[in-house]
């Protein structure tokens, strides 16, 4: 039995809330991904071709820092990644995130929520973002989520 981690990224709330259900049902640890800035209402308005996030996504090379590097990543052999999806992709700090850990050898599995998007971008930018770790596909996790659903999908890992 694999040792899993679920870490995530969630600026409403509603990615932490999925996070939680997923660690619950998967028997895995719970890491958050935290900016060193926290993100406000304004921050988030992707209206805003001025907010924080906009501009942000607007620059590929963008790096947000991260509040702590306390991940024991080298402690998990699943890593279960959450975000939710802003311009199509995980945001920016998902890649300060695995920039920050060596996951080479790891197995990641990308969930996100999201408004319409899906997570297939994503999931192909950590590809190329961890090359030495193996990533699956991963899934979008909305709306209701079926605890039995999620403990079967955990159990794939």
């Amino acid at each position: 039995m694999s040792k899993k981690l679920v870490t995530y990224f969630s600026a409403s709330g509603v990615t932490e809330a999925v996070a939680r259900k997923l660690a619950e049902a998967g028997n895995a640890d719970l890491y958050e991904i935290r900016p060193e800035v926290p993100y406000t209402r304004a921050d988030l308005d992707w209206t805003d071709k001025n907010s924080r996030s906009t501009i942000e996504m607007q620059d590929s090379s963008f790096r947000p820092a991260l509040a702590d590097k306390e991940a024991k990543v080298s402690d998990y052999d699943v890593i279960f990644i959450g975000f939710p999806i802003w311009w199509y992709t995980a945001p920016t700090i998902i890649n300060t995130f695995l920039e920050t850990y060596d996951f080479g050898g790891k197995m990641i599995v990308p969930f996100a929520t999201s408004g319409g998007s899906g997570i297939k971008k994503a999931a192909e930018a950590i590809r190329k973002a961890v090359p030495d770790a193996e990533v699956e596909d991963g899934r979008l996790l909305n709306g209701r989520l079926n605890q039995s659903d999620l403990e079967s999908w955990m159990g794939q890992y």
